[in-house]
């Protein structure tokens, strides 16, 4: 009898194992999703999401070209995307299943990669720039040469991204960010091994929680982590610098070996549900690109500068794009800046 008791929640389990309940597996930066909106899929479509995080888009690629699987959805960066389409990795989209694409900007698809959403559909809008401490930087200007203040040596961190970083190299020499110049990469990475001597580090995630600790007093990061961590420290501010910053969209992608890809596209168009986009904004503080969601944001999110920069100051953003064989050359480069000094 005792045995047959203790039978019975493991009878009960596999009876629930049977029960149709789906997965699907999001591959996604950290925080990246509302975690109430989880909860809110799940129920509405009797199922469950289990998400895993990368901190760079080539992690991600390299875990994925390493044999990574069981992934049904990632959000990559743009150019990121085209690389793993180009490479047959990526579904090709099935609009039938996605009506609420009608609600997607048309000014960003003016300047996405995929304008027809053919195999991916924008995310978020980020912009990475600079994070500071109003009360603790003195004389802050929305300028790239603020990593060369020798007054703040120890206290500041960069990405450790290769095309952003070197980006706001060549943004500060006045270069476009997806230049192929040799002698601007050159010079680019003699800039960056210069802000090397004064960083703490390169760093993708801890910059943020360092920021509003108060360890790191100015910080290259990414705008909706900044104005999150905002809300930890009223005294972090966030600046887009003058000479250029980078402009990118990540994007929802299904990857070919998706197994269920018919609740990916349901997820891909929950996350475009006018409320959902609203919701995600404000929680993330990146703009989620639906035009139909801007009427629902709080009006301190619409006035925001971090999450709707004007005109003038979003016409200094570039898109960063693959650059094929090129992207070679960005890879010697930031191995040279890994290596000096060490």
């Amino acid at each position: 009898m005792k045995k047959a008791l203790f039978l019975l929640p493991l009878l009960a389990c596999l009876a629930g194992c049977r029960s149709g309940v789906k997965t699907l597996h999001v591959y996604t930066w950290a925080d990246y999703i509302r975690p109430d909106l989880i909860t809110r899929f799940e129920k509405e479509n009797n199922c469950r999401i289990v998400i895993d995080t990368f901190d760079s888009n080539e992690a991600m690629y390299a875990k994925l070209k390493a044999g990574a699987s069981g992934y049904d959805i990632v959000t990559p960066s743009s150019y990121m995307v085209k690389i793993m389409h180009d490479q047959g990795m990526l579904l090709e989209l099935d609009h039938a299943r996605l009506p609420n694409l009608k609600h997607v900007d048309a000014a960003f698809l003016g300047i996405a990669v995929d304008r027809r959403m053919d195999h991916s559909v924008p995310y978020m809008i980020t912009y990475a720039g600079i994070g500071f401490l109003s009360d603790r930087v003195k004389d802050a200007r929305p300028t790239w040469k603020m990593l060369d203040r020798s007054d703040l040596k120890g206290r500041m961190t960069v990405l450790n991204d290769m095309r952003e970083t070197l980006g706001a190299a060549l943004k500060s020499l006045g270069y476009s960010l997806n230049t192929v110049d040799e002698k601007q990469l050159a010079e680019a990475r003699d800039t960056v091994i210069r802000w090397k001597k004064n960083i703490a580090k390169f760093d993708n995630e801890q910059y943020k929680i360092g920021l509003a600790s108060g360890e790191f007093l100015l910080v290259h990061g990414y705008s909706g982590d900044i104005l999150k961590v905002r809300e930890e420290n009223d005294k972090v501010a966030f600046m887009l610098p003058e000479e250029g910053f980078s402009l990118s969209c990540d994007d929802l992608v299904i990857l070919k070996a998706a197994k269920e890809a018919e609740l990916a596209h349901a997820f891909i168009n929950f996350l475009h549900q006018p409320d959902v986009a609203a919701a995600n904004t404000e929680f993330i503080l990146y703009l989620c690109p639906n035009s139909s969601s801007y009427a629902m944001l709080g009006d301190s999110i619409k006035s925001d500068p971090g999450v709707f920069p004007s005109a003038e100051t979003l016409a200094r953003g570039e898109i960063i794009v693959d650059l094929g064989e090129n992207n070679a050359k960005y890879v010697k480069v930031w191995d040279e800046i890994k290596a000096a000094g060490d």
